[in-house]
């Protein structure tokens, strides 16, 4: 079975080395240092297992899982992390809270190997992931993959979000990018201080918008600082007059 330990702690990583000498089935086919090496690694080897911790420069290891399509099962080594821990022990998904024993982490290993996570289980991750995101106070980026590249987009560059498929298209003003998540995800994430959903499809950044005209029937449209018209639903308008302090 093919494992890659991601951590940008060589010592960390020494420690997960050792202890998987005593698990001859296990093989260890890379090590990264960082979420970007992360992505790639897991596109190359295709593994079994990984080895993830949370906290890392430039992408952490929740906004890594994200951008992969099909994510292997995964155990979590973390130092802290107060929402994550919290959310892996109601879910009962594995976590290794450093620094961990060699007896606590055969026991990981072990549940990993007993269970063999079905497509549900992974499912039922992706959501956990999604909550700890969207309850995490911290949120002040997202973070795309465009081709073979990982794009970090600031918060406060969004100018707006519209659903297209099974993605949201995140406008910013160098250009707009796709997300696999869903407009509720991005309410939750975005909060509702700077952002307002002003219609099923679209979420606005508030200081973005210029003017609200009236279009036909019962609906409006948002006029933004870029030019951009954005249709305003008849249960998002009362929303938006009142974000507006209108």
């Amino acid at each position: 079975m093919r494992v890659i330990l991601i951590d940008d702690e060589p010592l960390a990583r020494s420690v997960v080395i050792e202890y998987l000498q005593s698990w001859p089935q296990i093989e260890i086919v890379q090590e990264c240092s960082d979420g970007f090496e992360g992505v790639k690694a897991i596109a190359q080897h295709e593994p079994d297992l990984i080895f993830l911790d949370i906290q890392m420069p430039k992408i952490n290891g929740f906004e890594m899982l994200e951008l992969i399509d099909q994510p292997p099962s995964v155990i979590f080594t973390t130092a802290f992390d107060e929402y994550a821990i919290k959310a892996f022990e109601e879910h009962a998904i594995d976590y290794l809270l450093k620094p961990f024993t060699k007896e606590r982490f055969d026991k990981a290993v072990q549940k990993w190997l007993d269970t063999k996570p079905t497509v549900e289980a992974k499912k039922d991750t992706t959501e956990i992931l999604d909550n700890i995101q969207t309850s995490s106070p911290k949120n002040e980026r997202v973070v795309v993959k465009t081709g073979n590249k990982i794009k970090i987009i600031p918060v406060n560059d969004i100018i707006f979000l519209a659903a297209d498929d099974d993605y949201v298209k995140i406008h910013t003003a160098e250009g707009s990018f796709l997300k696999n998540k869903t407009m509720a995800y991005f309410e939750k994430l975005l909060g509702d201080d700077d952002f307002v959903r002003v219609h099923r499809s679209y979420i606005v950044k508030i200081d973005e918008i210029t003017r609200i005209d009236p279009y036909e029937k019962e609906s409006h449209l948002a006029i933004l600082k870029s030019g951009e018209k954005i249709p305003v639903s008849k249960t998002g308008y009362p929303k938006l007059r009142q974000v507006l302090g209108l």
